[in-house]
């Protein structure tokens, strides 16, 4: 079983036991479960329910493992003989979760 949920703008696919890194969920703990209610698809074995935007009575239940950031990524801006070079980094913040349950 299989199924395509929605979480901080973006669409995942997740199959139980998968492990996804998501935008970091806000109030949330490493060892705590978290629930997805937008579930957009459900499919198992050739059957596939797609909701109208979403699945009625489908969810997604997850483990959350922890907490992180990503990767630096530095942005470096330069423009010649103007003496102006600008240096930045950002390192995203995300969630890791392990998919326990689809329901659907």
């Amino acid at each position: 079983m299989y199924a395509i949920f929605k979480t901080g703008g973006k669409q995942l696919k997740a199959e139980v036991g998968d492990k996804l890194f998501i935008e970091k969920l806000p109030n949330v703990e490493a060892g705590n479960e978290v629930t997805f209610e937008e579930v957009l698809l459900v499919g198992e074995n050739g059957k596939v329910k797609v909701g109208t935007p979403y699945v009625d009575g489908a969810k997604v239940t997850a483990k959350v493992i922890k907490n992180g950031k990503g990767k630096k990524v530095l942005v470096f801006k330069y423009k010649a003989k103007s003496n102006y070079h600008i240096l930045k980094g950002h390192r995203q913040p995300y969630t890791q979760i392990e998919v326990t349950n689809i329901e659907g």
